[in-house]
């Protein structure tokens, strides 16, 4: 055991010892050291890791990697370590770094602590999709093994920016006029030029429009990431970052065969001409940089705007093995169309393929979302609140073209009596057939499907289903008293709403 801790160290470019007796082996690098208490035989009974001035902490997940003999495994973890470590500059410089982003920690806690109502029955759901940044946990080496996980860390920078070197909130915190805190500004005596920035290090790298990259730019006064290299469609990023989907070949445009419960099928197609205009493209983002903690909660707002647009678009995809045949009856035929940067088209046919009708979509933020289903003669702003409702629920256009063909078929009503037709019905039928999550889930990991929420499409209720799915423990001491104002922040002009956790926060 001693000898392959020891080889790891060294792979690792870490320092290695052992304790005078001989029972704890030690890991050691500039900002953190590792402790391995070792029983006879090399067995091991205790792992802990020490960050900067602070005391050893048991981590269970790595005890049991040891134990097991999972070494590359181990080895992995220490990787990430290392890299949330991984500050530039000497000595001095990387302690007053790390010193400033323990304090930006600070800050994320007071800001997710602040009161606010409740809108979801369940209180760790409703800390992750409305809380200003959502379920922060103290920093653990330990991470979320699901969902859209970014951890806050630091990183080299050309140029020098100025970092808080204190809290810049208040305790107790004052809030103005819409409910985010009042930020003590960046002054010499609470502030220090550094080679560094913040950065939310997202795992895994997420597929971002361009417009938004830009717009996460404004966000953090300029300060942003490299260049994306390479730009191309947004779906097109979305099938290679999906490992079932990344034998798909892209070229001009593709078609996926849905398969949906009671041998239903819909073929989906996105037309490789429309979808590289210039406003649908993007790029996969790693790492997004930022100097204040004011910028957090907008920048996850875009984040999570985008992972939206994402799930959509992937709830489309399938890695059904149905060779493509024109012959093939499908139930359904759809052509999935880009129109702005945050709406898009679903045009399909009608009346046995007699008439088109089209939907509209469009991704207002991710709680917000509308559709109107345009159709000849055809009017009813009930039916497009309902399919709004229904795409909420579920986050799935094959599901909500479903709902939208049990509900339009066999109309040959006059306008007037269709409108009140629609207005007496409230349900859907019910399917019993749980393959849909799993379709969605299996195509896009970072989305879980309400298996509720797909049971009865005609929901009046808040939407069942959510873009990020999280393990982690309740929250069960949020302060819900005040009800919170999602309207931006006067000073930073930032937003709500994400999820957060780690190392020393990690944002889920």
């Amino acid at each position: 055991m001693v000898s392959r801790l020891e080889m790891i160290a060294r792979q690792k470019g870490l320092g290695s010892h052992m304790s005078p007796t001989e029972t704890v082996c030690y890991l050691t690098a500039d900002l953190f050291y590792i402790e391995v208490v070792l029983l006879s035989g090399g067995r091991v009974e205790d792992v802990r890791v020490a960050h900067h001035g602070e005391a050893p902490v048991s981590s269970p997940s790595l005890l049991q990697l040891l134990r097991m003999k999972k070494f590359e495994e181990f080895s992995l973890k220490l990787d990430d370590l290392a890299s949330f470590y991984n500050i530039p500059g000497d000595s001095d410089v990387k302690i007053k770094i790390y010193t400033s982003l323990r304090h930006l920690e600070t800050d994320l806690f007071k800001i997710s602590h602040l009161p606010r109502s409740l809108r979801e029955s369940d209180l760790h759901v409703d800390l992750i999709m409305n809380g200003r940044i959502g379920n922060v946990r103290s920093g653990k080496e330990d991470e979320v093994s699901s969902g859209q996980v970014a951890l806050v860390t630091v990183g080299s920078s050309d140029a020098s920016h100025k970092l808080q070197m204190e809290s810049l909130i208040s305790s107790p915190p004052q809030v103005d006029s819409f409910g985010f805190p009042v930020f003590q500004p960046l002054t010499e005596s609470c502030s220090e030029l550094l080679p560094a920035t913040f950065l939310l290090k997202l795992q895994p790298p997420l597929p971002m429009l361009i417009s938004f990259i830009e717009k996460m730019g404004e966000i953090t006064g300029g300060v942003v990431a490299e260049k994306p290299q390479q730009v191309e469609p947004l779906p097109q990023l979305l099938m290679k970052t999906c490992k079932l989907l990344n034998s798909k070949i892209w070229t001009e445009g593709v078609q996926f065969v849905v398969p949906l419960p009671a041998s239903e099928y819909h073929s989906y197609v996105f037309p490789g001409a429309e979808w590289g205009r210039e406003s649908w493209k993007g790029a996969l983002i790693h790492t997004v940089p930022f100097t204040h903690p004011g910028h957090v909660p907008a920048l996850l707002d875009i984040l999570r705007h985008q992972s939206a647009i994402n799930v959509l678009l992937a709830s489309c995809f399938s890695n059904h093995n149905h060779h493509i045949d024109a012959g093939l009856l499908y139930d359904l035929r759809c052509e999935i169309l880009p129109e702005s940067d945050h709406s898009l088209s679903v045009t399909f046919s009608i009346d046995d393929d007699n008439h088109l009708a089209v939907l509209q979509v469009t991704v207002v933020d991710s709680h917000q979302m509308s559709c109107r289903l345009l159709m000849p003669d055809f009017v009813d702003h009930k039916l497009d609140d309902y399919i709004s409702r229904v795409l909420m629920r579920c986050m799935s256009i094959p599901i909500t073209m479903r709902a939208i063909r049990r509900k339009v078929a066999g109309r040959t009503l006059p306008l007037a009596d269709r409108e009140s037709s629609v207005a007496m019905e409230s349900t859907l039928p019910p399917h019993s057939d749980q393959s849909v999550p799993d379709i969605i889930s299996a195509v896009y990991p970072s989305a879980s499907v309400s298996h509720e929420a797909v049971k009865d499409e005609s929901m009046a209720s808040p939407p069942g289903y959510y873009v990020m799915s999280v393990a982690a423990p309740v929250a069960d001491n949020a302060n819900t008293d005040v009800v919170a104002n999602r309207s931006p922040c006067a000073s930073l002009g930032v937003y709500s709403h994400w999820a957060t956790s780690g190392l020393p926060a990690e944002l889920l």
